[in-house]
């Protein structure tokens, strides 16, 4: 009878619950295996779900990939948000502690999201590269509002190619950092921090 009460109280998730658990098991696939090599079946498996419920939120695999990327392009800009009238200098610290920290926390999101510039799918690789101009967006509004840079600084073809390059050098760098947690977390950041600072300096 007690295990039946307990059936009976087991509280149903939400839409917007489901679907974070499906995101959720779908960057860890993802994250650990090529586009090509994931099979939906399994996301529906490590879910608990049926693979009819997880097509129902995602009818293709194509489009549940780019939920997951999305996903985590979403979390990134909202973690880097720009803080308005604080310094480059400040909020590269802040934002690459930030970044760093979400980095850690989600290191399959993580992995998952930077492995979709190699998926063979050209519709996964548009979100993937419309996220990285985000990020490369959101960086140049803050060099822009900056008195030290101004608003011309973030319009310079050099400076969004510094910028580009700088995001692809962090990305490789904290790749390298989840498979080997040596140096630590400070010492990551002020070698990223160092390596955008020297790239955009005068």
């Amino acid at each position: 009878m007690a295990a039946n009460r307990g059936e009976r109280t087991r509280r149903r998730l939400s839409t917007a619950e489901r679907r974070e658990q499906l995101l959720s098991a779908g960057a860890r696939l993802f994250s650990e295996s090529p586009y090509d090599e994931v099979w939906i079946e399994r996301v529906a498996e490590i879910a608990g779900v049926s693979r009819g419920l997880l097509y129902h939120y995602f009818p293709t695999k194509r489009d549940f990939f780019a939920a997951v990327v999305e996903r985590e392009s979403e979390r990134m800009l909202r973690m880097t948000a720009a803080v308005p009238g604080v310094p480059v200098h400040e909020q590269l610290t802040v934002g690459l502690d930030a970044y760093l920290e979400y980095v850690r926390a989600h290191a399959h999101g993580y992995r998952a999201f930077h492995r979709a510039d190699a998926a063979g799918d050209r519709a996964v690789r548009r979100v993937y590269q419309r996220a990285l101009a985000a990020q490369e967006g959101q960086i140049l509004a803050v060099l822009g509002a900056d008195p030290e840079y101004g608003p011309a600084f973030g319009a310079r073809p050099d400076v969004r190619l510094a910028v580009r390059g700088w995001l692809a050098f962090t990305t490789a760098v904290c790749l390298e950092w989840l498979r080997d947690p040596e140096p630590d977390r400070e010492q990551v950041r002020d070698l990223c921090a160092r390596a955008l600072l020297g790239a955009i300096a005068p």
